[in-house]
């Protein structure tokens, strides 16, 4: 199991230069985790997309509904303590560490390709590549 930002999510739904690298992370691990912030997150992009009409609405629902079956079983409820602890000693928004948050509850990888977060918390977060390609806990 790992967690995934919002981000990888959005490259393994929708086509992006990122999204070979999404589809090879989700064989790699097929399991992702993220806590329930990931919904409005990915409701936003999905919206952005329609608004820039790149997809149209029943597209951007049936992608949801796909997320969400996903992610079904791995949904998680943040500790705003520890969201707040960890945002305070980083340049990393409260958003970014619900993310880092999980990761260190469950103690696995956070996947991202937020620099922020890899340079912030090097313990937690990898980006896809390192993910793939170097041996990680």
């Amino acid at each position: 199991m790992i967690v995934v930002d919002t981000n990888i999510i959005s490259y393994f739904y929708l086509n992006s230069d990122y999204s070979s690298l999404a589809e090879q992370t989700f064989k790699k691990d097929p399991i992702w985790s993220a806590p329930l912030l990931w919904r409005s997150e990915f409701r936003n992009v999905l919206t952005f997309y329609l608004k820039k009409e790149i997809l149209l609405l029943p597209e951007a629902i049936e992608i949801f509904e796909l997320a969400e079956e996903l992610l079904r079983e791995n949904e998680y409820e943040i500790n705003s303590a520890q969201v707040l602890n960890l945002s305070h000693s980083s340049e990393c928004s409260a958003y970014d560490c619900e993310f880092v948050s999980l990761a260190k509850d469950l103690n696995i990888s956070l996947v991202t390709e937020d620099k922020k977060v890899l340079k912030s918390f090097p313990e937690s977060a990898v980006s896809m590549q390192q993910f793939l390609y170097v041996k990680t806990s």
